[in-house]
């Protein structure tokens, strides 16, 4: 056995317990680095389909999905979001992307996933999340049990979502709300200039509790359509699983989510709590301001 076999066969390893691996492919054959990166990302990809196909073997398309239009759906879960969050002229265009941007893993189009996901990480990732939702084995104990992941413009969401019976949970909201920020105005058609380059400004730090905060608030709608009944509705909530993510304060969330019920819109309230901090920015006689 060769060096070089046994640097791709622990490459495989720890890539696939870890999700991790080297970005430079140092070791691997290639007639230089570009070659041996591009090889050594088709070595490693291809041992995670493998790896998939065996623990997922028995995995069906869930009966729920087969009935349903996804784009349908869509529209029908994020609407609300647009409308309370952009300008009217600007709907069109938001919804129109949003739309076809979720895709439910499922068999048929794992795979396919899986080999045009640009990043060898956030195709682990996607990995364990089909996974999860076939009952299969993760390929490691420490990967991380999401349900949903956003890359870029596409929302990448689990089957357990027609599985799910918490009444404030809506993960489809959840990750369109994350595209937000990640799509640059230009990509949709909207003018775009160097104040306003993404769709919405939200502070690094708040982008979970944005996107949490908008999916129970789309779930106290649906189930409120007074402020008394979404306050009421909100008090169940309290007594139910809160986020779970390290940046999330729930003290902070909450009282998001209390403001946001009392409100007229309450989609802006929560993008105005969620924006970035003003910082001080020192002037010429020595007085300080906010930018």
């Amino acid at each position: 056995m060769t060096s070089s076999t046994t640097t791709q066969e622990a490459a495989q390893h720890h890539y696939l317990a870890t999700g991790e691996h080297d970005s430079f492919f140092h070791g691997w054959p290639g007639d230089n680095m570009f070659d041996a990166a591009r090889k050594g990302d088709a070595v490693l990809r291809s041992a995670l389909i493998a790896e998939v196909r065996s623990r997922g073997a028995h995995a069906t398309l869930t009966p729920a999905l087969q009935a349903i239009d996804v784009v349908t759906l869509t529209h029908g879960k994020v609407a609300p979001m647009v409308t309370g969050l952009f300008p009217q002229h600007e709907q069109a265009a938001v919804l129109a992307m949003l739309e076809r941007s979720v895709v439910f893993l499922v068999p048929e189009n794992i795979e396919s996933v899986l080999r045009s996901m640009p990043w060898l990480h956030t195709a682990w990732s996607l990995a364990n999340l089909y996974l999860a939702s076939a009952g299969s084995e993760l390929l490691s104990p420490e990967a991380s049990p999401i349900v949903g992941l956003s890359h870029e413009t596409t929302c990448y969401v689990s089957v357990d979502y027609f599985r799910d019976t918490d009444p404030f949970a809506d993960y489809l909201v959840h990750e369109s709300a994350h595209i937000f920020h990640n799509c640059k105005r230009g990509t949709v058609g909207l003018p775009e200039t160097r104040r306003r380059e993404f769709l919405l400004d939200i502070d690094f730090g708040m982008r979970e509790t944005f996107a949490y905060a908008c999916e129970a608030y789309s779930r106290l709608l649906a189930l409120g359509r007074t402020s008394a009944q979404r306050r009421e509705a909100l008090a169940a909530h309290l007594d139910g699983p809160m986020p779970g993510h390290e940046t999330v304060d729930i003290d902070e969330y909450l009282d998001i989510l209390r403001e946001a019920v009392e409100a007229r819109n309450g989609w802006k309230r929560i993008l105005k709590r969620c924006a970035p901090r003003k910082s001080p920015r020192p002037t010429t006689d020595g007085s300080t301001t906010f930018a």
